[in-house]
């Protein structure tokens, strides 16, 4: 989204912000259109996307913002839902991608979490959809024409237990109408450090990049940290193991995987991650080599430093191959990411995602 604000690019930006019933992608998921039909990321599984590159270019063409409700319940052959399966109503709110979003992208940037609130439906005269103003960790910041302070401070009020990951629409009484508000909590892209240089490297790098992570891969010294050989990730470094706490940019949004393959190096690695507040340590290699590399450690390890340890890394999908391998570590990092078990879907009840609750 930043090269486009930057270069004041033609394009929209399309954002689910409300789902009645199942859909494929919940409130807050994005797509970013330019004006040749081009596009990145997804609002639906596929489904939708041909109509609101059309909404997009729409937008384009006149810079309204506008929300538009696609119904995926009926199967009619003339309706939204032939064949579908979502079983839901979708409304996504299309918007031109402006410097509106330079305060939330400012933020993200700066590895600082930010609540995002843009008007997405309005009775009243004197706010607009796609009007917004955004909370940040200590101050109200404003972009595009911001919400009135009533507005703002009411929304707040009701997000109060809603938790970190919100993603809902909030219904607001003003005096000149009612206004529906999509509040959405912003959190920075999550860093995966990769220690290692072996070519089982690049397979958790790619399926890590493509799972939303912003991927890091760090070398020991002396081995080769050329960028082309790690195209996924973002930046490639040397270091000494026991420097690697240098390159934690952000600890609350990092997660690690040791893979170096070579006994000392993990061992001095992981003892300096473990002086950083990482939530999640992955050592490759079987338990026995773990058990060693506790053994050989200058540190104890106390309970909680047991708790962010994944040794063996990742979850028990089998398989031996480097991809099955990459699918196995990276899923994990998703599960402790997104703060869940890892399970299967089909032994578990409710829905698959959480729905916030507001007051």
């Amino acid at each position: 989204m930043r090269e486009h604000v930057d270069a004041n690019s033609d394009a929209v930006v399309a954002t689910v912000v409300r789902v009645e019933g199942s859909g494929y992608r919940r409130p807050g998921a994005r797509m970013v259109i330019k004006l040749d039909g081009d596009s990145r990321g997804a609002v639906t599984a596929g489904c939708l996307e041909d109509s609101v590159v059309e909404a997009a270019r729409q937008t384009i063409v006149d810079g309204r913002a506008r929300v538009h409700t696609y119904d995926l319940r009926d199967d009619d052959a003339d309706v939204w839902g032939l064949g579908l399966g979502c079983n839901g109503v979708v409304d996504i709110l299309v918007e031109p991608l402006d410097a509106s979003f330079t305060a939330a992208l400012d933020a993200l940037n700066a590895k600082r979490p930010v609540t995002v609130l843009t008007a997405v439906s309005s009775r009243d005269p004197a706010i607009d959809i796609g009007d917004r103003t955004v909370l940040g960790p200590d101050t109200a910041t404003t972009a595009r024409a911001p919400l009135p302070d009533a507005v703002t401070e009411s929304v707040r009020s009701r997000l109060t237990d809603a938790g970190d990951g919100v993603a809902v629409t909030v219904d607001i009484e003003t005096a000149g109408g009612d206004v529906r508000v999509f509040a959405n909590h912003l959190t920075p892209t999550p860093d995966v450090l990769l220690f290692g240089s072996q070519a089982d490297v690049n397979p958790v790098a790619s399926l890590a990049a493509r799972a939303g992570f912003r991927v890091r891969v760090a070398t020991a010294r002396g081995a080769r940290a050329d960028a082309e050989r790690f195209p996924a990730a973002a930046n490639v470094r040397s270091t000494r193991p026991n420097d690697l706490d240098t390159l934690v940019e952000a600890p609350a949004h990092t997660y690690a995987v040791l893979m170096s393959h070579n006994f000392l190096d993990d061992r001095l690695a992981l003892e300096s991650l473990l002086d950083t507040d990482i939530p999640h340590i992955g050592v490759l290699g079987p338990r026995s080599r773990f058990r060693e590399l506790h053994e050989a450690m200058d540190r104890p390890l106390d309970p909680a430093d047991d708790a962010r340890i994944a040794a063996p890394c990742g979850l028990d999908l089998g398989g031996d191959e480097p991809t099955a391998i990459g699918f196995s570590i990276v899923s994990e990092l998703l599960a402790v990411h997104n703060d869940r078990d890892g399970g299967r879907l089909a032994e578990g009840s409710g829905p698959i995602h959480a729905r916030p609750e507001i007051a």
